[in-house]
């Protein structure tokens, strides 16, 4: 069964062009070597929700806790803590649709 990693934050002020060139150029292609395939990325314009929402699949709930424990992971999420605030990720069965 395919999981969803569902992942929000908010950027830190003042970290917009880092966050976006960490983001494209370190954060997206780390995550892909990891085995996952992101399916969804959005950013919230107006309203009350994070402002940055990204999905990653996994082929399993087990490759998906995997690789939250993994130490490729540790270090990506470590330098993108640097750049973002009210970071969150949550594990779902994945759906054909979008999730929150």
């Amino acid at each position: 069964m395919s999981v969803k990693m569902i992942m929000t934050w908010d950027i830190a002020p003042n970290h917009e062009q880092e966050y976006f060139e960490f983001v494209v150029r370190e954060f997206i292609p780390a995550v892909k070597h990891m085995g996952v395939d992101l399916s969804d990325a959005w950013a919230t314009v107006y309203g009350d929700r994070p402002q940055i929402l990204i999905t990653a699949v996994a082929p399993s709930l087990s490759k998906a806790r995997q690789l939250l424990r993994s130490a490729e992971w540790k270090e990506i999420q470590s330098r993108l803590l640097e750049l973002v605030v009210n970071f969150n990720v949550k594990i779902v069965e994945a759906r054909n649709s979008f999730q929150f």
